[in-house]
């Protein structure tokens, strides 16, 4: 339902509760009927209601205090011209307005029929049947005035009902057909509009919107209901906007209006046709509107005279440069990085542990061992330094280095590869050496 009643559960004395009650039809339709018989009614009830010349059902969609407002509202008089409810609807009432209710289809279509074969200039939208099945109402919508004098007769005739026609305007058909507009809403026409307003494009003016009638123009073909929601807003605002009709008068060239901020009071211009814009409150611009009538032209948009240009050019100078000294003194100061102490990493914890005790007897044959017990193990990095004085010195001559005989350290002697083939004859040497040994003992 379109309506909520928020004030149900106000505890409002129900003597007092006002006795007219809303009645919602098809197509969103709404008209307001008499509670005589005081029946206790919920929202959504289906009730038989009094008709000219019959009954009709239709639904509940609103009661108490907010049906006063709605009257008022609608200008509706609390008189004996407002017909009264029957009862609420029984089973056997719906099941003959369900029986009406299939007929309207193929009634739509037949009566299109007839005014095509007539030539009539209207368009036929929907067709209504009384749930009594004794009337049918034929909504049409037309530009100019048509006479049906003689469709009501043929539809009478083909149908064999009472034919009531009803012109409506595009907005209410669409309102009664119903549709999801632009905004992602239910159409407001089919949901809670029930007086259309004239709209005109004057409305697009005052919000300066686009003047494309594809964006502007609704599904009913006319323009959009909704350019009236803002426009009151829109003109309020408007009224302390100044009225530019031709471009303002400056020494820096003449300066042509561009755009219009209504709500923020700004205004933009630019000079002879330029694509920068500069903007100025409307408080200036009204200034400027007062010197120009006066014969006088001002510097530029902003100031009046050159000075004051100048001025702000040396305070705003004057303000970038205490920035930069602001900024110059606190830089930030690198700190140095401390020297690391050397002799952390360098200290090498000895072993002082005495060297495991070997097993007597005759050394293995193989490499001489090159660290000797009597030497602890030294850090690789800080390796102990020779003694100089010890050094022998360099020779120039081969022949004099090699008749000098001297000791041979096995440790400073440099790696070499062996040979495989002189190991494995070596060793083949020796153990026939060992035969002929153990031969001869």
């Amino acid at each position: 339902m379109n309506s909520f009643d928020w004030l149900t559960h106000m505890g409002i004395p129900t003597i007092d509760k006002f006795d007219i009650v809303e009645i919602k039809f098809k197509g969103g339709r709404k008209e307001y009927y008499r509670n005589i018989d005081r029946i206790s009614l919920t929202t959504g009830d289906p009730v038989v209601v009094d008709v000219p010349n019959g009954h009709h059902i239709g639904y509940v969609s609103l009661q108490g205090e907010l049906v006063r407002l709605q009257m008022q509202k609608r200008k509706i008089k609390d008189d004996d011209n407002i017909l009264r409810i029957y009862r609420v609807a029984t089973q056997k009432d719906l099941e003959k307005w369900e029986e009406a209710k299939n007929r309207e289809i193929p009634t739509l279509y037949r009566a299109k029929q007839i005014i095509d074969e007539m030539k009539m200039d209207m368009k036929l939208s929907d067709v209504e049947f009384q749930s009594d099945n004794s009337k049918a109402t034929f909504y049409y919508s037309a530009d100019d005035r048509v006479d049906f004098r003689e469709l009501i007769k043929s539809l009478a005739s083909e149908f064999k009902i009472r034919v009531e026609m009803r012109q409506i305007s595009l907005r209410q058909e669409a309102g009664r057909l119903g549709g999801i507009g632009v905004c992602g809403r239910e159409l407001c026409c089919s949901t809670w509009i029930y007086d259309f307003k004239s709209v005109n494009t004057s409305a697009a003016r005052y919000q300066n919107l686009s003047l494309n009638p594809t964006k502007l123009s609704g599904q009913c073909g006319r323009l959009k209901c909704c350019l009236n929601y803002e426009l009151d807003t829109y003109m309020a605002a408007l009224s302390d906007i100044p009225e530019v009709d031709k471009p303002l008068q400056t020494e820096a060239g003449s300066a042509k209006l561009q755009k219009t901020d209504i709500f923020r009071k700004l205004m933009w211009f630019s000079y002879n046709n330029d694509n920068n814009w500069h903007s100025i409150t409307c408080e200036r611009v009204s200034e400027i509107l007062e010197l120009n009538s006066k014969a006088v032209i001002p510097f530029d948009l902003k100031t009046n005279h050159g000075k004051e240009q100048e001025d702000l050019i040396s305070k705003s100078n004057m303000e970038l440069d205490a920035l930069d000294k602001k900024f110059s003194k606190n830089k930030k100061t690198k700190k140095k990085k401390k020297p690391r102490n050397q002799g952390e990493n360098q200290v090498m914890v000895k072993d002082t542990s005495a060297p495991e005790a070997r097993p007597a007897g005759p050394k293995p044959e193989g490499r001489p061992n090159r660290q000797s017990p009597e030497k602890p193990n030294q850090n690789r990095q800080n390796p102990p330094r020779k003694n100089v004085e010890n050094r022998p010195k360099p020779i120039e001559n081969q022949e004099k280095a090699a008749a000098i005989p001297r000791e041979i350290n096995p440790d400073q002697v440099p790696k070499k590869k062996k040979n495989n083939k002189r190991r494995f004859n070596n060793r083949n040497k020796g153990e026939q050496n060992k035969g002929d040994q153990n031969s001869g003992q």
